[in-house]
């Protein structure tokens, strides 16, 4: 199907709902899916440090090189861009650096809802931060939001190649899919019932002297022992990373196929036993919560939820400002309505987007 990319331009006011670089990373992937130019403005201009940081201009670069589109006026620090869709043949490997420890998990997720609907295979390795504070972990991304996304019949895989922090960054990740024809399958979660399993991930670089990987572990532990929960935590001493860093995941597996996710990074006079205590204290919130999907990947399955056909359904523990932006650009792009009465997030989704290239 031929479009004219010029007969229509989306406006977006990059300042809205929460200002984030969400903003960018959504509207751009929904640009490229329904052939819509999209102008966007005031780019994170609530954030302390306005305008494109690496990671987005990264995702806008990496969409357009993967589609061929054009894009104007976007660089490093620039508050207003065009972003005018190409042709989409998406395939094969790809390979893209942020150049910073800005966050790969991010990337990643800037990139998924376009190419989950490339019919032919796709292989990307992504270089840059892969543990930071407010963003994604890449554990999450493989044991949480994967998992969710393989239930809608999306065949991925994420692997961690080599883990990196800030303020380096140069971890790897790798992100892998089959083609696929045909729309997603709607999610529905809406009961989680009692705690099946706790596990986790301990994972230290450069730091075995300081026993860093079984500290944090025993502190998650000793915080979970407080509600009578007992958890299994690998502990993983590395020696690939560029530079030293630390970072705890913990899950918890609940009765009706729910996981939930909560981790955190190592940081500067940060210690270990407060690494762990503090991804401990996330978990069992989420757990009393009653949420069947964390908060840190709510937002992020509303985009798939929204191209899905069918009705998703998915009890949240809270409404976040990333998730009203989820909802407003899925709107705004797709017409796919999304609402939150009492903690459920219900979306209608609306199929593939009519003016889909293939």
């Amino acid at each position: 199907m031929s479009r004219n990319v010029e007969a229509e331009i989306i406006e977006i006011d990059g300042s809205s709902h929460s200002s984030s670089g969400t903003i960018v990373r959504l509207a751009v992937g929904y640009s490229v899916l329904t052939g819509r130019r999209v102008h966007i403005y005031q780019v994170r201009a609530g954030r302390p440090r306005p305008g494109l940081a690496h990671q987005h201009l990264q995702a806008v670069q990496a969409l357009a090189e993967l589609t061929h589109a054009t894009v104007k006026g976007a660089y490093l620090g620039s508050r207003q861009f065009d972003f005018i869709p190409g042709r989409f043949t998406v395939s094969g490997r790809h390979r893209f650096a942020i150049g910073s420890a800005g966050s790969a998990t991010a990337l990643a997720l800037a990139l998924l809802p376009v190419l989950a609907f490339s019919p032919q295979s796709v292989e990307v390795e992504i270089e840059g931060g892969l543990f930071q504070d407010f963003a994604p972990s890449v554990f999450h991304l493989e044991h949480v939001i994967a998992p969710l996304l393989r239930r809608m019949g999306l065949d991925v895989e994420v692997d961690m190649l080599r883990p990196g922090y800030v303020p380096k960054g140069e971890g790897i990740l790798r992100v892998a899919l089959e083609g696929r024809a045909g729309p997603l399958r709607p999610l529905v979660l809406e009961r989680a019932g009692p705690v099946e399993r706790i596990w986790g991930i301990s994972l230290s670089s450069h730091l075995s002297a300081r026993h860093v990987s079984r500290r944090m572990a025993d502190a998650a532990r000793a915080e979970l022992a407080t509600a009578d929960y007992e958890a299994a935590i690998e502990e993983r001493e590395d020696v690939s990373a560029v530079q030293a860093g630390a970072a705890l995941a913990l899950f918890a597996d609940l009765e009706g196929d729910v996981r939930l996710g909560a981790d955190r990074a190592g940081a500067p006079r940060r210690s270990a036993e407060a690494i762990g205590r503090h991804a401990a204290h996330q978990l069992l919130a989420e757990i009393e919560g009653g949420a069947c999907v964390d908060r840190y990947a709510a937002d992020q399955v509303v985009a798939f939820a929204a191209l899905a056909e069918g009705q998703s359904r998915l009890r949240i523990e809270q409404m976040t400002e990333h998730v009203a932006t989820a909802l407003w650009l899925a709107e705004m792009f797709l017409g796919a309505s999304g609402r939150v009465e009492r903690f459920l997030l219900t979306i209608d989704g609306v199929g593939l987007p009519g003016a889909f290239v293939r």
